[in-house]
């Protein structure tokens, strides 16, 4: 592996446990798709350091249980401001 890639894996990794980040909102900062940040995180990551990478994974685990209720809560939003 590249090792440009593998540092964008643990900087991904490290941006979404600080931030508390979803997938899509560590795409948008790193400019990269959601498809690349998911296989950093777990898999490229799992090779270079397992312990971060469940660290990463279990902040993603509660993005993915919540996901349902954001888009909820922007859809209530959406018809709220018209």
């Amino acid at each position: 592996m590249k090792d440009y890639i593998e540092e964008r894996a643990v900087e991904i990794a490290n941006y979404i446990i600080e931030n508390n980040a979803t997938v899509r909102q560590t795409a948008k900062q790193f400019g990269i798709s959601k498809s690349t940040v998911h296989k950093d995180v777990t898999d490229r990551l799992e090779l270079i350091n397992p312990a971060l990478a469940s660290q990463a994974r279990i902040v993603l685990d509660v993005n993915k249980s919540e996901r349902h209720i954001r888009g909820g809560m922007a859809t209530k939003e959406k018809y709220l401001h018209k």
